[in-house]
């Protein structure tokens, strides 16, 4: 007797969404660890930081690297913003790492001569080709550095003034070989798309990177708003570009090396969030593959090395962390055939089965946001920590494939992320949907979603399963939100 297809897939399917929910629910609970010990630790006390040397000599020389490529936008702001920070004369240099093949070149020239004219020391480092990307301009301009310290800031940032005098006590320590700062956010206003965003970030920093720290656990650099001793960088293998995320790769090698990373979360440096769904796309599509990439690489020899297990389970989870996109969409496939193949459960299975998943994953992950909106001092609407699951959910298929190209592929292209100098809620350049990137597809895919999560909805109200229904209705909605923008964004780069 041959048993029909069907009858095999669902219940399949149904195993392989319960698997995807156990995989989210352990990204829960790194969340609840992670809550747990912000509120354990936040009485902790902190060393001070380190005084400044007040001998001239003892001063040491930094370099200050720009990397650039096609920044228009913002070239200006970042080369103004790097030549006022307040350090000894003759005691740094500024490299602007200029790729651009764009009118960027010209903008650049002018600021940095009219630099020069002022007594700063800047010079304008240009390459045949992006052999590398960012990588490859870094490895590059530090051939020629003069400095024994690196500061790095991408062209979105505006570094301040006193970035240096705050964050160079620091390496007094011995062992340093790092220090990070917090993004702070000059746009964070600018929509509630911009607002979202900040939302998102916030706590990779406020509670990731300072417990992290605390704990004495592995972070990274977050390639830029951070300072290197170039001899950490030398002495780990030097910049490298088999992962487009060359700043997580490098800050792991130089850990296992031996040196010291910290943190501070008193010391923010203003960033600009990207203002279009195409610009956030590539952002976060690069970020995924490269942290694939880059637990490919590293994970092996890290796990081989004599570190405290928790030291090794932290550093799964944090490299792994971006696989939690991949699984929602499994969820989300999966959950038409799984609700109708159920249909006969009881309560006991959903108060056995269902809800401790639900808790350990929506509750715990949406716990975790509210946690760091209402308790940080940085207080976010509550329409941004509603919308902001609708906007992952619409992400997530772009950022899934992401992850497959992660774990099968090395390296590739180094996609910038289009920033358009705006600080709070400045409109838009006219200029600015030239970097626009072609959605199309993105649409295409995303209506397609859109109408099958129609599927489970339309299930839940012909049986009158009405607790199911805000739940369902999460994913068309996330679906839907992103096409209605990239519908727009579309429209308006047409015009």
């Amino acid at each position: 007797m041959t048993i029909p297809f069907s009858t095999l897939l669902i219940p399949a399917l149904t195993v392989l969404h319960f698997a995807a929910l156990l995989g989210l629910s352990l990204y829960g609970l790194h969340r609840v660890w992670l809550m747990f010990c912000l509120w354990a630790d936040k009485h902790a006390d902190q060393p001070p930081p380190f005084p400044p040397a007040s001998v001239t000599d003892d001063i040491p020389f930094v370099t200050v690297q720009l990397p650039l490529y096609n920044e228009r936008f913002v070239a200006r702001r970042l080369i103004d913003a790097a030549a006022r920070i307040d350090w000894p004369c003759g005691r740094l240099e500024i490299q602007v790492l200029d790729d651009s093949d764009d009118d960027t070149c010209q903008l650049v020239d002018e600021r940095a001569a009219w630099w020069q004219r002022q007594g700063v020391t800047i010079g304008v480092v240009r390459r045949n080709n992006r052999a590398g990307y960012k990588a490859g301009a870094l490895a590059h301009g530090l051939t020629l550095a003069r400095g024994e310290f690196v500061a790095i800031f991408d062209a979105d940032f505006i570094p301040p003034t006193d970035f240096l005098q705050s964050v160079m006590p620091w390496f007094r320590a011995p062992g340093v070989g790092m220090v990070q700062t917090r993004w702070s956010f000059c746009n964070a206003e600018h929509s509630w798309f911009t607002g979202i965003q900040s939302l998102l970030l916030g706590p990779h920093f406020s509670i990731e990177h300072r417990l992290r720290y605390q704990k004495g656990l592995f972070f990274n650099f977050n390639g830029t708003a951070g300072v290197w001793r170039r001899q950490a960088i030398e002495t780990a293998g030097g910049w490298q570009s088999d992962t487009v995320t060359e700043d997580l790769d490098l800050s792991y090698r130089a850990q296992l090396a031996g040196w010291r990373f910290i943190y501070r979360e008193e010391c923010p440096v203003p960033s600009e969030l990207p203002i279009t769904l195409s610009a956030l796309r590539s952002q976060q599509q690069r970020w995924a593959k490269g942290s694939i990439q880059t637990a490919r690489k590293i994970l092996p020899r890290l796990l081989k090395e004599r570190l405290p297990l928790a030291v090794k389970l932290e550093a799964i989870a944090h490299l792994m962390a971006n696989v939690y996109w991949l699984l929602g969409m499994i969820v989300m496939l999966t959950l038409y055939p799984t609700v109708t193949w159920r249909v006969g459960i009881g309560l006991h299975q959903i108060l056995r089965i269902d809800l401790p998943l639900f808790l350990a994953t929506s509750g715990a992950i949406m716990g975790y946001f509210l946690v760091y909106s209402f308790g940080s001092g940085r207080r976010h609407s509550l329409r941004h920590v509603l919308l902001l699951p609708a906007l992952t959910i619409g992400l997530a298929p772009s950022i899934s494939c992401s992850v497959l190209k992660g774990m099968f592929s090395r390296g590739g292209e180094f996609e910038r992320t289009p920033k358009f100098g705006i600080l709070g809620r400045e409109r838009i350049p006219g200029l600015a949907f030239l970097y626009h990137r072609k959605n199309l597809p993105y649409i295409l895919i995303n209506t397609l979603l859109c109408l099958y999560c129609l599927l489970p909805l339309t299930f839940a109200w012909q049986r009158e399963t009405w607790p199911a229904i805000p739940l369902f209705l999460v994913f068309p909605f996330g679906f839907a939100l992103v096409v209605v923008k990239d519908v727009r964004e579309a429209f308006l780069a047409a015009r």
